[in-house]
């Protein structure tokens, strides 16, 4: 699994702490680390249809889940269960602060 986020994105942090905590592989993409990283995430925002919903609330898109076979999610359980792991149980990402777009916090 292939996962796009940055550091300034509240979800991405949770996502990586989970990662680390339960200790399992996957490739994470800091979109904001370089300009061709940016622009291969940026490739996929600007045409794939999985993010219609997310460009039409203003949001950025990340963290981005990629299976294998190209399969998209915007969902951290359903990505968890591509490679054989549990749902997020209560209270083990630490930062429930909401996500935020152009258009305020949900």
């Amino acid at each position: 699994m292939k996962v796009y986020g940055a550091q300034i994105c509240v979800d991405c942090r949770n996502y990586k702490e989970l990662q680390k905590s339960r200790g399992f592989e996957a490739e994470y993409v800091d979109i904001t680390e370089d300009t061709g990283k940016l622009k291969e995430f940026l490739q996929l925002r600007d045409h794939d249809p999985v993010f219609a919903p997310v460009r039409e609330r203003g949001g950025i898109g990340i963290p981005l889940f990629v299976r294998e076979d190209g399969t998209k999610t915007f969902d951290l359980d359903e990505a968890l269960s591509w490679i054989g792991q549990p749902p997020v149980q209560e209270g083990e990402l630490p930062d429930a602060a909401p996500s935020c777009g152009i258009h305020g916090c949900r």
